[in-house]
C-alpha cells in the first residue's frame, strides 16, 4: 500500500463545532492531519476547509465517505494537482545586521520571495508556492538563519 499526501476539499456550512467534528473523523481512524486551512467562501454561509493528510488511497477514500456522512457537509473532494491550483504561504522573520543583508537579500531574488517588513534589525519575507517551492525558499533562508515561521497550510482551487 502507497502511503502519500492526499488534499481533501470540503465545503460545509459556516456553523460552530463543524471544524472539531471534521478533525474526530481524522483522529478516530487513527491519522494525523498534516495541514488545514479553512475560510469562507464567497458565500458567508459556507466554509472551505482544505486537508492534507497522510495515508493509503483506500483509507483516505474511507475518510472522505466519512466526511460526507456529516450533517452539516455540504461537499467533499479530492483536488488532483494536474487540474487544480495548489499554493502555500509562509512568513518568515529573519534578523538582519551587515553580516547577512547581502545573503537575505540574494536569497529572496533567488527564491522569488519578497519582503514585506523593512527594519533595521529584522524583517519578514513572504514566501507563495506550492509546497516544494515553499520547502526550497525556507530551506536557503535558514542557511542564514531564520528567527520564526508561520505556514499557511496548501489553499486550493
Amino acid at each position: 500500500m502507497d502511503i502519500k499526501n492526499h488534499t481533501i476539499s470540503i465545503l460545509v456550512d459556516n456553523k460552530p463545532d463543524v471544524l472539531a467534528r471534521i478533525a474526530g473523523i481524522f483522529s478516530g481512524r487513527g491519522y494525523n492531519i498534516e495541514n488545514i486551512s479553512a475560510n469562507v467562501t464567497m458565500n458567508p454561509k459556507i466554509t472551505k476547509i482544505t486537508i492534507v493528510t497522510m495515508g493509503n488511497t483506500a483509507t483516505v477514500t474511507q475518510i472522505q465517505k466519512q466526511l460526507k456522512k456529516l450533517v452539516d457537509v455540504i461537499k467533499v473532494s479530492r483536488p488532483r494537482e494536474s487540474k487544480y491550483a495548489q499554493r502555500e504561504m509562509a512568513l518568515v522573520r529573519m534578523s538582519v545586521n551587515e553580516e547577512n543583508k547581502a545573503a537575505i537579500a540574494r536569497a529572496v531574488e533567488d527564491s522569488g520571495c519578497r519582503v514585506v517588513v523593512k527594519r533595521s534589525d529584522c524583517c519578514v519575507v513572504e514566501i507563495t508556492g506550492d509546497k516544494e517551492e515553499t520547502d526550497l525558499a525556507l530551506t536557503r533562508l535558514d542557511a542564514i538563519g531564520i528567527g520564526d515561521v508561520s505556514r499557511s497550510g496548501i489553499v486550493t482551487l
